[in-house]
């Protein structure tokens, strides 16, 4: 009898903002690891989700958005996306049905095409939900043309919808099945290696970043002070004390996160304290409170302090 190959190795998703990447590592994982949000450069991490079969174990990268940087931030921002570039197995590109094919995307590609050890690369047509069959179909054309521009070749091409459930399996099938022969990395049932503390901060950052302006989202950070299991709980009915602090650049955001009487930052810790009872599987008394630290995307000290 042969006995089954293991395969094992590291992916990442790549592509312009919200092209859909969060929402499809999530949906591989089939838990949120990475929050997914309609603003430009939400990702700031390279968070880890775990995908664990019997042929195999398929480690998924989220990774930043490549861009122009304008800060510091920005610049260690672009260095931690060609460090997860080179070290990688697998790129998939992730080029979004509902948009046609740009010189942002063209700019993603090539970077990767001149990397000395280049991955397999795996183009992915999202969004299939929100276009006809026919445009997919006419998207596919644009997807093999920019391949044959470019000089580069897709190991595979696959339309998917993480939000719709829509060849989201054949996703996952396909990147294990393009991995190398591998041991198993992590235990089965983890999901990914990123702290607790590190999650509950990006769910309070993405609550935080629904509906505010676009000069906003940059300047949010979020850092966890204490997690502390509250005292003289019946054991059947535990509560976790989360205190955390949403920081900004400048006096003028704090007044936005905190909003009219605080009813803005009573939005944010609903919305977050509703996703983080979610991932501890218990209840949660979230306290949040807003500082400001002038320019801390541009300042060394202050990155090294938040964790960048």
């Amino acid at each position: 009898m042969t006995e089954t190959v293991h395969r094992s190795g590291f992916a990442c998703f790549v592509g312009r903002p919200n092209a859909g990447k969060s929402t499809l590592t999530n949906a591989l994982v089939g838990q949120k690891i990475a929050i997914a949000s309609s603003k430009p450069q939400t990702t700031r991490h390279a968070v880890r989700g775990i995908v664990t079969r019997e042929d195999g174990q398929l480690v998924l990268i989220d990774t930043p958005g490549l861009h122009r940087p304008r800060t510091l931030l920005g610049q260690r921002l672009n260095d931690l996306v060609y460090e997860t570039w080179a070290s990688v197995d697998i790129v998939g590109i992730c080029l979004p049905c509902d948009q046609r094919i740009g010189p942002g995307d063209k700019f993603i590609i090539g970077e990767i095409a001149k990397l000395k050890r280049r991955p397999v690369l795996v183009a992915l047509a999202t969004k299939t939900d929100l276009v006809s069959k026919e445009r997919v179909l006419s998207h596919l054309v644009d997807v093999a043309a920019v391949a044959e521009e470019l000089s580069i070749e897709w190991a595979e091409v696959i339309p998917c919808s993480a939000v719709a459930n829509d060849q989201v399996d054949l996703v996952r099938d396909q990147l294990i099945r393009l991995l190398p022969e591998g041991p198993v990395y992590y235990p089965d049932g983890e999901i990914t290696d990123e702290p607790e503390e590190t999650l509950i901060a990006e769910l309070i950052r993405e609550a935080a970043l629904e509906g505010v302006r676009d000069e906003l989202p940059h300047s949010i950070a979020v850092v966890i002070d204490e997690i502390l299991p509250r005292p003289d709980r019946p054991e059947d009915k535990p509560l976790t004390d989360v205190f955390a602090s949403i920081v900004v650049e400048r006096e003028s955001q704090k007044g936005i996160i905190i909003g009219h009487k605080g009813a803005r930052l009573r939005e944010i810790g609903t919305a977050a304290r509703e996703q983080i009872n979610h991932l501890l599987g218990t209840r949660v008394h979230l306290n949040l409170h807003v500082k400001v630290l002038k320019e801390w995307q541009r300042d060394a000290k202050y990155l090294n302090r938040l964790g960048f």
